[in-house]
C-alpha cells in the first residue's frame, strides 16, 4: 500500500513538472503575412512606412537580416528610405512612445527584397 501512494506520488510530480516545462502556444493572432513599403533605419529609429495603406509600423527585425541588409547598403546619412518586401507579422506595441507614434510593431520574420529604387506606384508620390 505505502509503495502504491510512492508511486502516485512520483507520477504526479512527473506530471506537474512536464506540464511546466512545456513552451506557451503561438499566438493564433500572430498570422504571418507579406507587406510592401517604405523602410527607415538609424540609431532612434526603425520604421515602416505601408504605402497603400497609409500606416507606420515601429520594426522589429527578429531575423536580424533587414538591418544587416540596409548597413550594407552604406548610406552617408541614416534613416534614407529603401523599399522592401517583407514576411512579418503585427502586434500591439509595448511601450508608450512606439504606439503613440506607430500603428503597432511590425515583426520581421523574413527578408524578401529590398533595394534603393522604389519603384513606381504609392510609394513614389
Amino acid at each position: 500500500m505505502k509503495s502504491l501512494h510512492i508511486v502516485t506520488i512520483s507520477l504526479a510530480l512527473i506530471i506537474c513538472i512536464s506540464a511546466c516545462n512545456r513552451k506557451p502556444a503561438e499566438k493564433k493572432d500572430e498570422k504571418t503575412i507579406v507587406i510592401k513599403g517604405l523602410y527607415s533605419y538609424g540609431p532612434e529609429m526603425r520604421s515602416f512606412a505601408d504605402c497603400e495603406e497609409g500606416r507606420e509600423y515601429w520594426v522589429a527585425d527578429s531575423a536580424k537580416t533587414l538591418e544587416l541588409a540596409y548597413s550594407r547598403m552604406n548610406f552617408e546619412k541614416p534613416y534614407v528610405p529603401v523599399y522592401i518586401e517583407v514576411e512579418c507579422h503585427l502586434v500591439k506595441s509595448d511601450t508608450a512612445k512606439v504606439s503613440a507614434d506607430y500603428d503597432s510593431t511590425m515583426i520581421v520574420t523574413k527578408l524578401l527584397k529590398i533595394t534603393r529604387e522604389i519603384p513606381d506606384g504609392p510609394c513614389n508620390q
